[in-house]
């Protein structure tokens, strides 16, 4: 019995920390990004600029192979869906490395870098543990698609062309 009870309380553990999220935590708003022009902005005041717009966020690194591997599926998202605006977070450790890798791959949409890594207070704040990771966002503010990778494209696509006819 006492097993069964472990089981059945390791399984709700998991469920709930792979629960769907509607929105951010305070502490991933108040987390600063690294702009390109090198300035430092409040994820908070990203998002406040995609008031009232579809919003795809993608988490990525110019060393992710996965990321990369995933960029021809990104595309043709963007492109089915030209009235999405694309935002891109990078885990990349160094600025070179992450404008160049913009500059490679051809990313439409804003830019940010994380500041202190995946593994710092942004990463934890918004449970990354593993990129590419897309975020979807609705008009509406609401997060529509908390955690989906690479693998996941047929559930973005879907879940962006639903956020378009709500």
């Amino acid at each position: 019995m006492k097993q069964l009870a472990l089981i059945v309380i390791a399984f709700i553990t998991f469920s709930c920390s792979q629960a769907q999220k509607t929105s951010f935590s305070k502490e991933a708003l108040s987390e600063k990004l690294l702009a390109v022009d090198g300035s430092q902005v409040a994820f908070k005041d990203i998002l406040q600029k995609y008031k009232g717009k579809n919003l795809v966020i993608e988490v990525w690194a110019s060393w992710c192979g996965d990321c990369v591997k995933a960029m021809p599926k990104l595309k043709a998202l963007q492109a089915a869906n030209p009235n999405v605006s694309y935002l891109f977070i990078s885990a990349d450790k160094t600025a070179d490395k992450w404008i160049a890798g913009i500059e490679k791959h051809e990313l439409k949409g804003e830019h940010f870098m994380l500041i202190d890594g995946m593994k710092g207070a942004f990463g934890k704040a918004i449970d990354l543990d593993w990129i590419p990771r897309y975020i979807v966002i609705d008009r509406f503010g609401k997060i529509v698609l908390y955690r989906a990778i690479e693998t996941d494209f047929d559930k973005i696509n879907e879940t962006v062309k639903e956020t378009q006819y709500e």
